[in-house]
């Protein structure tokens, strides 16, 4: 029988792969909802595609926290049979798609942390996460390059384009701040695999969307502006329960269905 040390080391460890692989796999359920509904048709392809990217990573992340657990399950009841608060996703990637500018400016923050994230686990010691990590930064490197570079198109763009996006930003910055936070499962897992703790990836991340910003001619909000946080705790805003409800229904209308 494992000792509770072990089992605090294993909780810890299935604590940061949720979380992980929950961030990909809520953001990829709200860009699913906007396939046939891009500005143009190879943005809606790219959208796509991006979700698909996702998709796999999130499979990846939670199928290594599925046997963590050891509790007979798969990346598939844990992504359709846990509840609300069983989620450890980040609040950012569960906020409304909204408009074009707000989806566009949700993705950029992500794809940039993303990207210093997966950079990081790459080196990791444990070699399961550093195998994810580097497949998974492969895709990640195009989202965030594809992700700026519309950042910039739209924030030098129209007057209009100008204003939704550098309201988009406004609206979404208080929600960035929970992606460096340091609580106790992610200061243990770091340690444990031997790389740098999130709250070290925050100046990287702060740097890089500033030089973009200030290429599109955007004002980045105060870095010491008040955050939300919660959602690594298992709170999270009423949208998360709207996007369950949709992406849960059929697993739990029909449990263990196969075709």
């Amino acid at each position: 029988m494992r000792n509770r040390v072990e089992m605090d080391m294993d909780e810890r460890k299935f604590a940061f792969l949720t979380r992980m692989g929950d961030s990909a796999l809520i953001l990829s359920q709200q860009l699913c909802k906007l396939c046939g509904k891009g500005p143009a048709l190879e943005e809606d392809m790219a959208l796509a595609n991006v979700a698909l990217d996702l998709i796999g990573q999130a499979r990846l992340w939670l199928q290594h926290a599925a046997e963590v657990q050891g509790a007979g399950g798969d990346e598939d009841r844990l992504a359709f049979l846990r509840d609300v608060h069983q989620f450890r996703n980040f609040l950012l990637v569960e906020q409304p798609n909204g408009s074009y500018a707000d989806t566009l400016m949700r993705q950029f923050f992500f794809d940039t942390w993303h990207y210093f994230r997966l950079q990081a686990l790459s080196q990791s010691t444990d070699a399961r996460i550093a195998e994810i990590a580097q497949k998974s930064i492969k895709e990640v490197t195009y989202h965030v390059r594809r992700t700026g570079d519309l950042i910039v198109r739209l924030g030098d763009g129209t007057e209009e384009s100008h204003a939704r996006v550098q309201a988009a930003a406004n609206e979404l910055w208080m929600y960035t701040g929970e992606m460096f936070e340091a609580d106790q499962v992610e200061l243990a897992e770091a340690a444990a695999c031997g790389v740098a703790p999130a709250s070290g990836l925050r100046q990287p991340w702060l740097d890089h969307v500033g030089q973009v910003f200030a290429e599109a001619t955007l004002t980045m909000p105060s870095p010491d502006a008040w955050m939300q946080k919660g959602g690594l705790q298992g709170r999270h805003t009423e949208q998360l329960g709207y996007i369950l409800a949709e992406m849960q229904f059929l697993q739990r209308a029909y449990p263990a269905a196969q075709w």
